[in-house]
């Protein structure tokens, strides 16, 4: 008889979680407290159910090829970056194409999920649920939570004195979904992360002014590379990966600082990281421009409001402020567990590679997206799930739960001395994190293997963008038409742009795609292989 297993969330990883038990035999149960898919993708017009939805405008910030699901690409003729309702209509295709909504239980809210009696033996849980008034009860043998990192609006109004004076118009963005309202008003938008920013640039458009307050600066980056490629598509490579695993960090900050300081430079633009703070970086095409043209003021952070004015910690005063716009992120929250088991999976930190909590006689208790990642969250999520779920049905094994525990309040103690940073906020290396869990599942490409095997799938692989198809070459979960994806992976990227073909133009083309695509990549390794051997030379 197959395990059952209760998915809460049919969002992004939710769906990805029912494919996950389908594919490992398992019979998954989806309940989803909306009446539609998609989570947080699935536009609406209003804020008035509390459920957190993208703005109007929003574009992906990760392209096509490097956030898609590993088993199926977008279609080639969709565009490289694409609006909320073109990658909602991908998840349909998904859903569609394997056969998903007949597990989802739409209008159902999960009140509740407590251990059976005999967990310790079963590892198996109880899940109440409410639907149309009327509660059910049931036992699933595992439970994934794919409830996201978008539950709950962090508003932090006591740590800015004044606010309650405030006359004017006070939201966080989880409430923003278009610019209309903000017509000829003067706008403080608090926060510079990718809503920020991106709220920030659409509001500049209509309102009298905008400012943008930030405690930290950022790193703005355009969602093209140099030679207009997409620039994911450019970075997120194993073999740059493995030469900033080799070179000093003193040195890769330097040139880090050089290439973003070269677009523009963010000193100049208000936007430098605040010493001390840690280097972030958002997705924005437009904010420099709009810096530049005077329609986005910077600032530095808040001090205090009075009834009409924002007052900054540099001792500037913004007069006649009409809104307010928080856009200070999200706090994690469970509200289906019961103590100490809410407490535990809020703290990232005591999360088994962020997806097992410890102190649970038996790994029947996943939680999957509860991550930040300098790549894609999908595919990210995708591979939690497999790993999962064949924790699951036994097939791969974790560390026991008392040594977990251990090991995170060990972790913990030494946080609070000061002994070792707190890493939980930080966002993963996506190659490593993604290599971490692959191995685990068994589904690592083994480069060395495949240049021996077959040389221009390794070059692709270990040369070209690392897309999701990589983890679909080998082991668990083998999909045959990843070699082919990988290799045309380009002609996909390639495809939306070319609406306007002029003769005569494509061998030069051509050529200048792959003398920029490959000579980068190329004289890395060439430089980390000589760096290897002068080093053992040395030793």
């Amino acid at each position: 008889m197959a395990k059952r297993v209760a998915v809460i969330g049919a969002g992004v990883s939710g769906l990805s979680s029912i494919k996950c038990c389908l594919d490992e035999d398992l019979e998954p149960t989806c309940f989803e407290r909306s009446n539609d898919f998609g989570g947080l993708w699935k536009f609406s017009e209003d804020s008035k159910d509390g459920m957190t939805k993208v703005y109007r405008s929003l574009v992906t910030n990760v392209c096509k090829e490097m956030s898609c699901y590993s088993d199926f690409p977008f279609p080639e003729d969709y565009p490289n970056f694409m609006s909320h309702g073109k990658f909602w209509d991908y998840l349909q295709k998904f859903a569609e194409h394997f056969d998903l909504l007949k597990y989802i239980r739409f209008k159902t809210t999960v009140c509740n999920v407590t251990k059976c009696p005999n967990f310790a033996e079963t590892g198996q849980w109880i899940v109440v649920t409410e639907s149309e008034g009327k509660l059910d009860r049931a036992v699933f043998d595992a439970v994934m939570i794919c409830t996201g990192n978008f539950l709950n609006p962090h508003l932090p109004l006591e740590s800015f004195p004044g606010i309650h004076q405030f006359k004017g118009n006070i939201l966080h963005s989880q409430e923003y979904r278009t610019p209309e309202a903000f017509q000829g008003k003067r706008v403080l938008v608090i926060g510079l992360g990718n809503t920020g920013g991106d709220v920030a640039v659409e509001l500049s458009r209509i309102a009298a002014q905008v400012f943008l307050s930030t405690r930290t600066g950022a790193w703005v980056i355009s969602r093209s590379s140099g030679g207009g490629h997409p620039r994911n598509m450019m970075s997120t490579r194993r073999c740059s990966n493995l030469v900033a695993q080799v070179l000093p960090s003193r040195f890769l900050t330097w040139i880090l600082e050089r290439q973003m300081n070269k677009r523009f430079n963010h000193e100049n633009y208000g936007l430098n990281i605040t010493k001390g703070k840690k280097p972030k970086f958002i997705v924005n095409d437009e904010l420099p421009t709009c810096i530049l043209c005077g329609t986005v003021t910077m600032k530095s952070s808040v001090k205090e409001f009075t009834e009409t004015s924002a007052i900054f910690e540099d001792g500037t005063v913004e007069a006649n402020i009409d809104a307010v716009i928080f856009t200070t992120g999200y706090t994690l929250s469970f509200p289906f567990f019961e103590e100490p088991l809410k407490s535990l999976c809020a703290k990232k930190m005591f999360l088994y590679k962020r997806v097992f909590p410890p102190g649970l006689e038996r790994p029947t208790l996943a939680i999957i997206g509860l991550i930040s990642l300098t790549g894609s969250i999908l595919a990210g999520t995708e591979l939690q799930a497999r790993w999962a779920t064949r924790v699951f049905k036994g097939l791969c094994k974790i560390p026991p739960s008392q040594k977990l525990m251990d090991e995170a309040t060990s972790k913990e103690q030494l946080i609070r001395r000061g002994v070792i940073r707190d890493t939980s906020q930080d966002k993963f290396d996506y190659i490593r994190y993604m290599d971490e869990l692959a191995t685990c599942i068994g589904t690592k490409p083994n480069i060395p293997f495949l240049f021996l095997k077959d040389p221009r799938l390794a070059w692709e692989v270990f040369f070209g963008p690392c897309t999701p198809y990589q983890y679909r070459l080998a082991g668990p979960g083998k999909w045959d038409g990843a070699r082919n994806a990988i290799l045309t992976q380009w002609d996909r990227t390639m495809k939306p742009l070319k609406t306007r073909i002029v003769p005569d133009s494509s061998k030069h083309a051509s050529v200048s795609h792959y003398f920029k695509v490959w000579v980068a990549p190329v004289l890395l390794a060439s430089f980390l292989l000589l760096y290897k051997s002068s080093f053992f030379k040395f030793l």
